[in-house]
């Protein structure tokens, strides 16, 4: 996603399966904006949900790296090539120099941010964990849309009122929207990351698997310093380069920051006005259409085909209704010409989803089908809307790594299953199972249970 690319590789992303929500791939690193610490840092006082919580180091700081191969089995993320990389590294940032002057860095500046930058190899590791627990979607949603979290949203939005109705007077940005996103990605700035992004790009700039990109960002962190837009304390966040209430990736602020109030700075870190005018910026310039919502809440007929839940198979509101879908609630839908696709997160047991072009605006910001959800939800709930009317297969359990794997081997023995099965669970995997289910007279709903697991064992 051209401006969040955070949201492929920070290990506070979300990859959402059919029933479950897994944290592995690190989301502040791809093309998000920053969107990283979604798991990590933003849970008020929740721990991450990625991987085994790490013990600490001896100093009681951050532990060290492990010293171990990366998972993702990648030639750059060995033990010995991360070792000979970190050996490189003062080489590696005085090589930047000629790239860094291209982009007009001073020198003088280049060598004051550069000084004392050393490689934080325990990236490595948050880089490519190999996560064995999962969360089911409606767990994070509890967690990330909670009255605590609400009445904070409530707070900051009448605090900076006048803000919110210039930015959204200007860009038709939904306020609640991007009250929204600055309380999930930072609990309202109360949980950002401490890692410096100058030392962290810097790292992943020189060591791993993804230096082209981090390269980018490191250059385009320097940027923001010599331009003075923020100061190297203001510049810290995820380990992925993440920062600030919002979490923009650098070259993502490069993108869209704004100096709202003229000061002649872009400071989204410190700076309410220019935070809700960089991120409706971010969201306008993605497509934003003003006066519309995310999606709604739908109510599946029985027998419904769940083939046609699927992004690729939008139709208008009209078409769906004609199918059996009705909005939760007995609400009316306000305009039957809008066109929609079917999202079942929980499958034939949960509640649907009908996602509107705003939706995948938000999934621009990280694509997450759980957090662009979460995002939705918590708007509707700070505007005064009720919770889901639903209720949500709680009774489910969520497999383990191990039992996804296990999903996905199964599958493929079948014929069904054409990826390369990783016990992480996609499109392909969802696909597989459909099909699966249709064959045993299931509802095809892609949803991963484990009483589906033991009908593929054969039990």
């Amino acid at each position: 996603m051209t401006n969040r690319t955070r949201a492929i590789m920070i290990a506070a992303a979300l990859i959402c399966s059919s029933q479950a929500v897994v944290v592995g791939s690190s989301h502040a690193q791809s093309g998000n904006n920053g969107v990283s610490n979604f798991l990590g840092n933003i849970f008020s006082g929740q721990k991450s949900a990625q991987a085994p919580q790490a013990t600490q180091g001896q100093d009681g700081g951050p532990p060290p790296w492990s010293g171990e191969d990366g998972g993702s089995g990648h030639p750059l993320m060995t033990a010995d090539a991360i070792r000979q990389a970190a050996a490189n590294f003062p080489n590696c940032v005085a090589g930047m120099w000629p790239d860094a002057a291209r982009r007009n860095i001073t020198q003088e500046n280049f060598a004051r941010f550069t000084a004392g930058l050393t490689p934080d190899l325990r990236i490595m590791d948050l880089m490519d964990s190999q996560p064995e627990f999962t969360k089911a979607i409606w767990d994070y949603l509890d967690i990330l849309v909670n009255d605590n979290r609400l009445a904070k949203g409530r707070e900051v939005l009448a605090r900076y009122k006048p803000q919110f109705d210039a930015v959204e007077k200007t860009s038709g940005v939904d306020r609640y929207i991007i009250a929204s996103i600055w309380g999930i990605e930072s609990n309202y700035s109360t949980q950002m990351g401490d890692r410096s992004v100058l030392n962290s790009t810097a790292t992943l700039a020189c060591v791993g698997r993804r230096q082209a990109y981090f390269k980018d960002e490191f250059l385009t962190a320097l940027e923001i310093l010599n331009r003075g837009d923020l100061r190297p304390e203001q510049l810290r966040g995820s380990w992925a380069g993440a920062f600030g209430p919002t979490q923009f990736m650098p070259t993502a602020f490069k993108r869209y920051a704004v100096d709202a109030d003229g000061d002649g700075r872009r400071d989204v870190v410190d700076n309410p006005a220019d935070l809700i005018a960089s991120t409706a910026n971010n969201l306008r310039k993605d497509g934003w259409q003003t006066g519309r919502t995310w999606g709604y809440e739908v109510v599946l007929p029985q027998g419904f085909n769940f083939m046609l839940a699927d992004k690729a198979k939008a139709m208008t509101i009209a078409q769906w209704q004609q199918l059996g879908l009705g909005r939760a609630g007995d609400k009316a839908f306000p305009d039957l010409t809008e066109k929609a696709y079917l999202l079942a997160p929980a499958g034939a047991e949960g509640p649907g989803f009908l996602m509107l072009q705003n939706f995948r605006v938000i999934m621009k910001y990280n694509p997450a089908e759980a957090y662009a959800l979460a995002i939705g939800h918590f708007a509707d709930r700070l505007r005064g809307g009720a919770p889901f009317v639903q209720p949500w297969p709680r009774q489910e359990r969520v497999l383990s790594r191990a039992e996804r794997l296990e999903l996905q081997q199964l599958l493929a023995q079948r014929g069904l299953y054409k990826g390369t099965p990783d016990g992480q669970f996609g499109g392909l995997t969802r696909e597989a199972l459909r099909g699966f289910q249709a064959s045993i007279g299931a509802p095809a709903d892609g949803f991963a249970s484990s009483d589906v697991l033991e009908r593929l064992r054969g039990r």
